[in-house]
């Protein structure tokens, strides 16, 4: 049987595992991918991509290979729009308009179908040396030892097999992911005993009647009042011609004992002509590894968690998985990296899934459930729209979404513990996402950053104190001493410790211990 070697093997290569691939391969490293479907799958789903998740793929060195994939116009927004009881309702209001942050990072907001995304990314892999794609293979088992890992793997069509031979292995093959079972990480589930349908359909009808009615928006979100809190889900694949819809159906539906066209009218609120292409089927839950690490088989996106489709978090979550764990993996691989770094992986992304979950996605559900109970038009008109108008009042979940990784063991923060709510600030605060700012010369601070740990200052002194420390510890860093006189009154610190994913590790005005610093960053001492 063939054996072949990598550093890493990635089982999984839809948008989460060819991220994670091509951070990995930009770093050096020897990857191998493993993807059952030769070609993306035509379902249009994770489409939201926020300004973060294009930070992580301008890293990856895509971005504009990305955004020229949009399916959309440039003009319909990214965000949706909530409504009463049918789409068409006399009650309408914003959600999600993500627009609002876009001054806290350092790219925009971009719209396109998951398989666009994923081709993009298979294509960015091909171009970086060191990433081997197993396209129309699968996993088929797995072993572990103290040297490393085999996964066993065999073609999807045909009798091939091969065995990958490396330091670690990690599943990216998403909610039902064979590796996280072969290696024996248990997951806890939280079920809404929801059966949910999945339509993919064409109707340019459709866009002409919300366009007579409504701004373009990417989705559209009806709360029925029979549907205890749970929504109605309309969202554009383009403009004009494909949609998508999911929607709560009864437990023992079928493709062939429902009358979709019919679920989609009342959803609506009128008639009209539609195609439907796609009919599936997934059940809403809530699911979370009890760990994202068992020995040498890490696991992420949906391998690691799951949630509904509500407010486009999924795919965000996942890249942002990758970004973080790729740098832990290459810094264990080059040697520089402490025991607790790796560790630090399940440490800070775990508990921010936890968080979306609790604090934003079934806060959601909730929160709908209770105004649909307390409020109807057709039984208190005035105290309905006083409440409508209320829920209309701001874009409090945008502005409360801002995951960061306050008391995690490998950043120099007093206190806290990882979560997916915080506030939007340009101060540099340890375990938060870096805003963006300009150097003294005007270029972008993101501009400058390396695939190591680079120091932002304005103060060559603490620039030479820091590089002297990583040169006798041998941590990457890169220092930037020329932060503008406008980046540190913003940042509040003269000097920045950014991570390789764009998190602050450490920030101050003055250093006497870089060396304890950097430790602590690379995961070599609490």
């Amino acid at each position: 049987m063939t054996e072949q070697t990598y550093d890493v093997v990635i089982v999984g290569g839809g948008p989460v595992g060819m991220g994670l691939a091509i951070d990995l391969g930009q770093r050096g490293h020897s990857v191998a991918v493993v993807e059952r479907y030769p070609e993306p799958q035509p379902i249009p789903k994770g489409q939201n991509l926020t300004q973060r998740t294009m930070e992580n793929v301008a890293a990856w060195g895509c971005a504009a290979e990305l955004r020229a994939a949009r399916v959309t116009p440039r003009d319909v927004a990214n965000g949706g729009l909530v409504t009463y009881g049918t789409l068409l309702s006399d009650y309408a209001y914003d959600w999600l308009p993500r627009e609002r942050v876009r001054p806290y990072y350092a790219e925009d907001v971009e719209r396109l179908p998951q398989y666009a995304t994923e081709r993009v990314l298979r294509a960015r892999a091909a171009e970086v040396p060191g990433v081997t794609c197993f396209f129309g293979w699968e996993f088929a088992s797995y072993a572990e030892d103290d040297d490393g890992v085999r996964v066993g793997i065999t073609q999807a069509k045909g009798d091939g097999t091969r065995v990958l031979r490396a330091a670690y292995a990690v599943g990216c093959d998403g909610a039902r992911s064979a590796l996280r079972e072969a290696a024996g990480i248990t997951q806890t589930r939280r079920d809404h005993d929801k059966r949910m349908v999945l339509l993919v359909f064409r109707s340019p009808e459709l866009h002409e009647m919300l366009g007579a009615r409504y701004d373009a928006k990417a989705f559209y979100n009806a709360l029925s009042p029979d549907l205890d809190g749970y929504w109605l889900f309309l969202g554009r694949v383009d403009l004009g011609t494909e949609w998508f819809f999911h929607a709560p159906v009864p437990s023992d539906t079928t493709a062939d004992n429902f009358d979709f066209a019919a679920y989609l009218h009342r959803a609506v609120g009128e008639r009209f002509p539609l195609d439907i292409t796609y009919i599936g089927f997934w059940d809403l839950r809530i699911a979370i590894a009890d760990s994202y690490r068992k020995g040498r088989a890490l696991i992420a996106g949906d391998a690691a968690h799951s949630h509904p489709p509500y407010g486009g978090y999924g795919i965000n979550t996942g890249f942002e998985d990758a970004r973080n764990l790729g740098w832990k993996l290459s810094g264990v691989l080059q040697g520089w990296a402490g025991a607790g770094l790796l560790d630090s992986y399940d440490a800070e992304r775990r508990p921010v899934f936890a968080s979306t979950a609790a604090d934003f996605i079934e806060r959601f559900i909730r929160e709908d459930r209770e105004f649909l109970a307390q409020y109807a038009p057709e039984r208190d008109r005035a105290a309905f729209e006083a409440a409508w108008t209320a829920r209309n009042a701001g874009a409090t979940e945008v502005m409360a979404f801002e995951p960061n990784y306050e008391g995690s063991p490998v950043v120099w923060s007093s206190g806290g513990c990882p979560s997916a709510r915080g506030t939007h600030v340009f101060t540099a605060r340890a375990g938060h996402h870096l805003a963006p700012q300009r150097l003294a010369d005007g270029r972008s601070v993101a501009s400058a950053m390396g695939r190591g740990f680079t120091l932002l200052t304005d103060d060559a002194a603490i620039g030479a104190i820091f590089a002297g420390a990583a040169e006798a510890s041998g941590v990457p860093l890169d220092v930037v001493a020329s932060l503008s006189a406008e980046a540190v009154a913003a940042y509040g610190a003269r000097a920045v410790l950014v991570r390789p994913d764009g998190f602050v590790a450490w920030a101050g005005d003055e250093v006497a211990e870089a060396a304890t610093v950097l430790a602590r960053a690379a995961g070599v001492r609490p």
